[in-house]
């Protein structure tokens, strides 16, 4: 994982990759933490397959990308059958399109790569390096007003970090911050992320989880930071 969707970590994938590779061990990175907060290279980071999904880049749901290194994807078998795999079959044999087709059986989500190429070229002419640094200066602000407040304990204080601040209240459980957050009108995410083992490694049973994007501002950080305040007055 590039980035980690329950805490913000930016793994050091690149090193990581390295060691892998030099023990015959080939790759595969999920990105869909990664790519829409950051610039990625792929061929940079010499990984063998890197994914990511459509709706986290503002993209339709139900569609993503894998980018796979050629040679590797010549090696392997289609795993779904359908029309534009091949390229000719006959009683005695079956030959397989060309890569990318012959992973792509039957009639593709047209609707949902267009808005998905619409998504990827509206981002990066709004510039990949301006959105890192709009949410990187959210982040900061963000985690300077949470650490001023008591009872509140961050999750994941890694040094390089995403766009992304994962807290626990003392005494309320997250599904009730969640709750209480959402009346006053601030949307977050609560429960363990699909990120169990992390969540027992924090000793906690889940985390509220806010996340900031490019469309954000610091007004909506003031809020988050009022509402908060707001859920532990609630709880006494």
């Amino acid at each position: 994982m590039h980035v980690s969707n329950a805490l913000g970590t930016i793994n050091p994938i690149k090193p990581m990759i390295a060691f892998a590779h030099a023990r015959g061990v080939p790759v595969l990175i999920d990105g869909a933490q990664a790519v829409p907060h950051m610039t990625v290279d792929v061929q940079d980071l010499d990984c063998d397959f890197y994914a990511f999904s459509g709706h986290k880049l503002c993209g339709p749901t139900g569609i993503g990308i894998l980018y796979g290194k050629a040679a590797l994807l010549e090696k392997m078998q289609p795993f779904k059958g359908g029309g534009d795999m091949i390229l000719s079959v006959t009683f005695e044999k079956t030959t397989y399109n060309v890569i990318p087709h012959k992973f792509e059986a039957g009639t593709p989500p047209i609707a949902a790569a267009i808005g998905l190429g619409a998504a990827v070229d509206y981002l990066a002419a709004t510039g990949m390096d301006k959105i890192a640094a709009h949410e990187l200066d959210l982040l900061d602000y963000a985690t300077e007003q949470v650490n001023r407040m008591p009872g509140v304990r961050i999750i994941g204080t890694a040094e390089k970090k995403a766009a992304v601040l994962s807290f626990a209240l003392d005494g309320v459980h997250p599904h009730d911050v969640g709750t209480l957050l959402n009346e006053e009108g601030v949307a977050i995410r609560t429960g363990h992320h699909c990120a169990q083992p992390v969540m027992q490694r924090f000793k906690v049973p889940a985390t509220s989880r806010a996340s900031f994007a490019f469309y954000n501002t610091l007004a909506e950080v003031d809020a988050l930071v009022a509402g908060i305040r707001t859920v532990q007055k609630i709880f006494g």
